[in-house]
């Protein structure tokens, strides 16, 4: 019975090897040579030629959110319009009828977005 899980056993062992050894190896290779204590020049900016002058956590506005939300959703609901229309021979009537209630569930959230003025942009 053990020898049934061995293959298993050795196939984790494997891919932890695989997945750790590097990880190790670049840690000991990158201590030897001392690449782990960069120098000042090396943390100097060096694309814009100045200290940031502001907090890499700033505040976005809510709108940026709002947009990526709202592009997931339709996008999202593309996704699964191409494949209901290939099916929709085999699936028939239920098929139907359980597009057309997904797709009132996401225009009545347009709807609400729209009204709330969410795709206004001032």
């Amino acid at each position: 019975m053990v020898d049934n899980y061995f293959p298993i056993l050795l196939f984790v062992l494997v891919g932890a090897a695989v997945g750790v050894t590097p990880i190790v190896l670049g840690s000991g290779i990158s201590r030897l040579l001392g690449v782990h204590r960069p120098d000042s020049e090396k943390l100097s900016p060096y694309e814009c030629g100045f200290e940031a002058f502001e907090d890499a956590r700033m505040k976005f506005d809510v709108r940026y959110y709002l947009v990526a939300i709202l592009f997931i959703l339709f996008d999202l609901e593309i996704a699964f319009l191409f494949p209901w229309a290939i099916v929709l021979q085999e699936i028939g009537m239920f098929g139907l009828l359980a597009m057309v209630v997904f797709l009132a569930i996401l225009v009545v959230g347009f709807i609400y977005e729209w009204k709330k003025g969410a795709l206004e942009w001032d």
